[in-house]
């Protein structure tokens, strides 16, 4: 049987945190950022953990990555 393969559109925007977390950045950080006040830009820095029924899907294109 052939090897499974990670899933790089996934791997690329998800990292796996050392307890096996999902985290992703926020969405709306990459420009018409002058429209946005200061309090919304530093809230768009921080990442987030994914939760709910898409996290082990996303964890399975991640297995072996």
């Amino acid at each position: 049987m052939p090897k499974m393969k990670t899933c790089k559109a996934i791997a690329k925007r998800v990292k796996m945190t050392g307890t096996g977390k999902l985290m992703r950045h926020r969405q709306g950080k990459s420009h018409l950022l002058s429209t946005k006040n200061a309090k919304r830009r530093r809230y768009l820095n921080n990442a987030t953990l994914i939760t709910g029924a898409m996290a082990p899907k996303i964890a399975r294109g991640l297995q072996n990555g």
